[in-house]
Order: C-alpha cells, then structure tokens, then sequence
C-alpha cells in the first residue's frame, strides 16, 4: 500500500469516526450537545482536523443524514421484502419507518428536521436521499391507484407517517395505538 492510499484510508477512517461519534452524542444529549469542540475532545483530535473534514456541524448533520437515509432504505425494504401481498407490505413499510424515526430520533433529526446542508427534492440530491424515497416508492407505487402519480402518491403517505412519528414523539398522541393508526392509514390512503 502507497503512502497516499494509507493517508486516504486514516482520513476516511477518521471521517467515520467523527461522523459515528457525532451520532452517539446527538443520540446521548441532543445535536445542541454536539459542538466542534465536544467532538474533537471525544475523538481526540484537534478542532482543525475536524475543520479539514467538515466545514461545521451543519455538514456533520449533512453526513449523519445521509447514513440515515441509508439505514432507513435498508430497513424498509428489508421489511416489505419479508411481506406477503400489498396490504402487508405497506403496512410493513410503515411500522418499519415508524421503528426506524423512534429507535433513531437524532438522526432522524438529522433527516428531516435539522439544516445539513443537503437538497432535498431535486436533480442534485445526494443519492442515499434519493434511495430513501426510492424504498418507499417501490411499495407505495403498487397501491397508489391508476389515474395518481406515484411519486406525488409518496409524497403524501410518507407526510402522513412523518406526521405520526413526530406527534408519537412529541407524545401528542395516545401511546399503544401505532399499529392500529397505521392499519387505518393504509385502508384509506391505499388502492387495494
């Protein structure tokens, strides 16, 4: 191995590292505990090397995003690949993204809350962003009906189970009844 493929690797392996470190703090003690200065004391590197792979924390958030997207793409699609029919496999679809928004409120934060950097809805949209949506289309596309646009279609369900995993959250809804909301969810909103 070269000299420059090992500086490669060491900086790709202290980019994971922050970006992995960054996570657990958010996950601790919210993003508002995650600063430059907390970051490089944990992993215990300066502030500048923390500089020379990340402008600030708003790219930090970029790159926890983007992990995010990926792990959320791979759990849905992980779900609906072990469901049985388009009933199960949007159902699914939605208690695993549901899952996935409580069992990661940081990074789901980081997704679909906090400013990364990062555009959403557009030609250049990062690619895990993209795959994200992607995973629920592919279900969501067979259920949408023939005179609605998939994407459009989409659109609107994932709204709708942003929705309930924030106010699941927030706690401004009646705990125990997830299962129950989604099934109700997915008989008025999908052609079956």
């Amino acid at each position: 191995m070269s000299v420059q493929e090992r500086k490669q690797r060491e900086r790709a392996d202290r980019e994971r590292l922050i970006v992995a470190t960054a996570r657990e703090l958010a996950e601790q003690q919210g993003w508002d505990a995650v600063t430059t200065r907390r970051l490089a004391e944990r992993i215990e590197y300066s502030q500048p090397v923390l500089y020379s792979h990340f402008k600030g924390k708003r790219e930090i958030i970029g790159a926890v995003a983007l992990q995010g997207a990926s792990e959320l793409a791979a759990a849905v699609r992980a779900a609906t690949a072990k469901a049985d029919g388009p009933r199960a496999r949007v159902t699914a679809l939605a208690l695993a993204y549901l899952d996935y928004a409580a069992d990661n409120p940081a990074v789901y934060d980081a997704l679909f809350q906090l400013d990364g950097g990062l555009p959403y809805a557009r030609e250049d949209t990062p690619e895990p962003l993209k795959d994200a949506f992607a995973s629920l289309q592919e279900t969501l596309a067979e259920v949408a009906g023939e005179d609605v646009h998939p994407g459009m279609f989409t659109e609107l369900f994932w709204a709708s189970l942003h929705g309930l995993a924030t106010l699941t959250r927030t706690r401004r809804l009646l705990p125990g009844d997830a299962v129950r909301r989604v099934e109700l969810l997915v008989d008025r909103l999908a052609v079956l």
